[in-house]
């Protein structure tokens, strides 16, 4: 396996490979392709593909950190690549705050 980055073909296929079931699953998978799709590699991608297998439920347990993978005894999906995907799944998103500039009232003249 190696860490090159995945084509647009290989890309395409995967974020259809990813259509899960439960909405919050697609929520987590969306904001992951948002933010990594331009720099995902191959590496991240199998370790997408062995979170993909699991059953939707597993798979939610897992991004919302009530279960960590070597927690699922039927499924084997303890690799390294799939913490690695799993981390940046669970990453909380950036906020960004707006600056607010007060200003003193003045009364009008």
């Amino acid at each position: 396996m190696t860490d090159g980055r995945l084509g647009e073909r290989e890309l395409s296929k995967l974020k259809w490979r990813c259509r899960r079931g439960l909405l919050e699953n697609d929520l987590f998978v969306e904001r992951f392709f948002r933010r990594h799709e331009e720099t995902l590699t191959q590496r991240q991608a199998a370790g997408l593909q062995a979170l993909m297998d699991l059953a939707d439920n597993d798979l939610l347990d897992l991004l919302l950190c009530r279960k960590e993978p070597d927690d699922l005894v039927d499924d084997d999906c303890d690799f390294p690549e799939v913490h690695e995907v799993l981390a940046l799944m669970r990453a909380a998103p950036a906020v960004h705050h707006a600056s607010v500039v007060r200003t003193e009232e003045r009364p009008l003249p």
